[in-house]
């Protein structure tokens, strides 16, 4: 194993692997008490057998260590957590998930079986997501390249706005990268999502390029709306983009259920919101017309802990957003694996297309502040932050979790990594060069279809409408 470590950066997959072996080695000294709320884990340090306590280990331990280098055994000690996000860290140094090789190329695999990272919890259902889920190597190579185009945009963006160049709100979804690709991965063509304001990574995975996405920020005709729209107001076939008024996109996404169940496609809708907005009333104006009509719609709260300043123990007086919808059953997921959001929206799509409504809590954090005018650092810790990143990053746990199970190498890392840099660079520099749009098209496409002669300008109806259609959403 230590002959192969060809890169610094791969030392702390190596520490993880000696400590499963080491893990592995010590199970005679394991005992396990089992409890269906937590699975916590207590662990002895006496024997089973009491007899034995003075019994010297040292053959067992050579025995035992040469069965695991000749079967290549990788095993999963099950990890302490508790009910609070921050409980989620105690143990997150343990080894990631159950891993399993199932078929192998030229030493590297090309498809792993894996456990999901946390348990999923469930509310009114009796049956849940899976568990142990499949991970191609072309899946793997697929994910890691979003998420880590995700994280450039949103560094680009934020570099942008230090220099004056983005205006206005911008709102940052850097350490939420797993929730969206997750999502992404299980949705279908006929599957649709609407969201609040945190919408940059969003708008790329639906389509948008990099250039896009940045031109639309710095307000200029490159940009996915030409440069009308901004930060919060993204849009693409099948999204309905970013909404500026908390809470609001929730019932527009029970809209958007009603539209496909009433055109029978098949299709549903994602709906997000995060905790801040988690105690508007439209929200359960929303829960309770789409459980009457059993609307395919899948509302998810993206819970990143903090609305604005506030962190969410002090602004509800329920923090399991899951069970929030009351009649309409739950799922609480971990935000910051990939694969387990993955699965659990691949389940509730089949759950809303079959029975109704149902609401997801994806637990999560976001690394920066609400929006770039908040510090983040005011209401929270830097080294709460820091702990985050260093434990529970989603990109660099599933990164470290790739290279363990050989689906994607450190060369192919490495590769990805620069190959999104360089596009995220041009793309920046798209974004400064481009030209804003003409006075005169600011009133271009207001309707999609316009049904009176003129649009009102300042005094009265006196403004051609034109139809360009050179927007993305067109």
């Amino acid at each position: 194993m230590l002959r192969s470590l060809s890169r610094i950066s791969e030392l702390p997959i190596v520490v993880r692997q000696l400590q499963k072996v080491r893990t592995a080695i010590n199970q005679d000294n394991v005992f396990t008490n089992n409890n269906s709320n937590n699975n916590k884990r207590s662990i002895s340090n006496h024997s089973h057998n009491n007899n034995n306590n003075n019994k010297s280990h040292g053959n067992h331990w050579t025995e035992r260590l040469k069965q695991q280098q000749q079967q290549q055994l990788i095993t999963n000690g099950n990890r302490s957590y508790s009910s609070s996000f921050f409980g989620l860290f105690q143990s997150a140094s343990a080894a990631q998930g159950g891993l399993s090789k199932t078929s192998t190329n030229n030493n590297y695999a090309t498809e792993a079986t894996i456990e999901v990272n946390r348990p999923f919890k469930l509310h009114r259902l009796d049956e849940g997501p899976a568990t142990t889920v499949k991970l191609t190597k072309d899946e793997a190579l697929k994910y890691y390249t979003q998420m880590q185009t995700i994280r450039r945009i949103e560094t680009a963006a934020g570099n942008l706005y230090k220099e004056k160049i983005i205006r206005g709100f911008c709102h940052l979804y850097s350490g939420q990268e797993a929730c969206a690709v997750g999502m992404k991965a299980a949705m279908r063509d006929v599957d649709n999502i609407i969201s609040a304001y945190r919408v940059h990574g969003w708008t790329y995975l639906m389509g948008v390029s990099p250039n896009g996405v940045l031109a639309e920020l710095t307000g200029v005709q490159g940009g996915c709306a030409r440069g009308k729209g901004g930060s919060m107001h993204m849009y693409s076939p099948n999204f309905y983009g970013g909404n500026g008024i908390v809470g609001a996109q929730v019932p527009l996404g029970a809209g958007v259920g009603l539209a496909c169940k009433y055109k029978g496609n098949g299709g549903m809708c994602l709906a997000l919101y995060g905790d801040g907005a988690a105690n508007q009333g439209q929200v359960f104006e929303a829960y309770n017309m789409a459980y009457l009509w059993k609307l395919p719609v899948i509302f998810v709260c993206e819970n990143n802990n903090y609305g604005m300043g506030t962190s969410s123990e002090r602004a509800s007086c329920n923090t399991d957003y899951y069970t929030r919808g009351d009649a309409l059953p739950g799922i609480w997921v971990d935000g910051m694996d990939v694969l387990a959001v993955r699965s659990a929206t691949e389940f509730a799509i089949n759950y809303v297309n079959t029975h109704g409504p149902l609401v997801m809590e994806t637990n999560t954090y976001r690394y920066s502040g609400h929006s770039m005018s908040d510090p983040g650092t005011s209401y929270r810790t830097r080294e709460e932050i820091q702990e985050v990143r260093q434990k529970r990053d989603p990109i660099t746990s599933f990164k470290e979790l790739c290279i363990e199970l050989g689906l994607i190498t450190a060369d192919e890392v490495k590769a990805i990594d620069l190959k999104v840099r360089k596009e995220i660079d041009e793309a920046t520099a798209f974004a400064k060069s481009d030209a804003e749009l003409a006075v005169s098209h600011l009133w271009t496409d207001v309707y999609s279809n316009n049904l009176e002669p003129k649009l009102r300008g300042p005094i009265s109806y006196n403004l051609d409408h034109i139809q360009e259609r050179k927007g993305v959403n067109h």
